[in-house]
């Protein structure tokens, strides 16, 4: 039976939601046919982030951070999210077998759960109040503990690689401890990685390098570290994503491992960026400047305008199969453009659940997953 995933990635800070924002705000611009800005924004070194170091009480709209499972065989996830949009943010629908995970940052969890046990019985409730935690860690002023306690250590913990400011908060909200940076050649090394694993005080540490020149560092930590190291070897973004989504925190290691790798060859990746010389590359003669279009990392179309690419990566992507469309996209990219070509594309797949984030990925305009 061919398992069905679905990623309903999230964002905490600075990101904007299309579908939930009739007039999103413009905060980067570019004209589409221009090539990304090659100026690093800042030092390239690398970074480690931890969440609570960039954001204060007031930035926390919704109090409450709200968690349960749906059991319902019937129950459509989607709908679901559309039913609570309105009641907060931050939100993940994940439909799995005859189970929903639901995640939500609301001012009303009653009325979130209301409407939920509409569904199915309801299982493992968790509310927590984020505001009273912030104030804790701020009295506490541990933004990443270095003496704990063996009585603290949990079961699992996390550590993945991404890039982009957008991208890296929906991997906090799927539960990562540590989200390394490698700047824009996101490539961190071995020792990096340990250090990460190291401020993590957990028996068992899941690594996601959702890059292919990442694997081999993060598999030679697993010999060197003490710990646990368990490398899920996600190639891409979108991978690492999707494997988070079918992490079962009740679960033990080895059927995790087997399930997130499991999930890993469900998910197709494309991205759109630009030539920066001319070149022949894959069988295509390429100019400098040219918009680029990928697909697990070898060139599918080249144009001059980057909807127009990605819109033929979709065509060659999508199958019968396909039922999520995901695109992640870029510092570069205009907004309200992107909103109108996310419209375009759910009425051209309107079978398909279609939804759009911003990434702040850098070089690359789109990163878009079809599963």
């Amino acid at each position: 039976m061919k398992r069905k995933y679905v990623f309903l990635p999230l964002l905490l800070l600075g990101s904007v939601s299309l579908r939930s924002s009739p007039s999103p705000r413009v905060t980067h611009f570019a004209p589409h046919y221009a090539a990304p800005s090659t100026e690093p924004s800042g030092p390239q070194t690398l970074r480690i982030y931890n969440w609570e170091e960039y954001i204060s009480e007031e930035d926390i709209k919704f109090a409450y951070c709200t968690e349960f499972i749906i059991l319902s065989e019937d129950g459509d996830s989607n709908a679901f999210r559309a039913e609570i949009e309105s009641l907060g943010d931050s939100i993940i629908a994940v439909a799995f077998e005859d189970v929903i995970k639901v995640h939500i940052h609301t001012n009303d969890p009653g009325a979130v759960l209301s409407k939920a046990v509409q569904l199915g019985e309801l299982s493992k409730i968790k509310i927590e109040n984020m505001k009273e935690q912030h104030r804790h860690l701020v009295l506490e002023d541990e933004l990443v503990t270095e003496e704990v306690t063996a009585e603290e250590t949990k079961k699992y913990g996390f550590v993945s690689v991404a890039m982009g400011e957008g991208i890296t908060n929906i991997f906090k909200d799927l539960g990562v401890d540590i989200v390394i940076e490698g700047g824009q050649t996101m490539n961190p090394s071995t020792q990096d990685i340990l250090d990460a694993v190291n401020k993590i005080n957990a028996d068992n540490i899941f690594v996601l390098p959702n890059n292919k020149n990442i694997v081999m560092a993060a598999s030679q930590a697993v010999e060197i570290s003490d710990k646990n190291i368990i490398v899920i070897p996600s190639k891409t973004i979108p991978q690492g994503i999707t494997a988070l989504t079918v992490f079962n925190s009740e679960a033990e290691v080895e059927e995790n491992k087997e399930a997130m790798t499991e999930s890993l060859s469900n998910v197709t990746t494309a991205s759109v960026t630009y030539a920066v010389r001319d070149t022949e590359m894959d069988g295509k003669e390429i100019k400098e400047g040219n918009i680029l279009g990928l697909v697990e990392g070898k060139i599918s179309e080249v144009g001059a305008d980057i909807f127009e690419v990605c819109e033929k990566l979709l065509e060659n992507t999508v199958t019968e199969d396909s039922e999520l469309i995901t695109i992640l996209y870029g510092n570069d990219c205009n907004e309200n453009e992107v909103n109108d070509f996310v419209e375009k594309i759910e009425d051209k797949y309107s079978d398909l659940d279609v939804q759009a984030y911003k990434g702040n990925q850098p070089l690359y305009y789109f990163i878009l997953s079809v599963e």
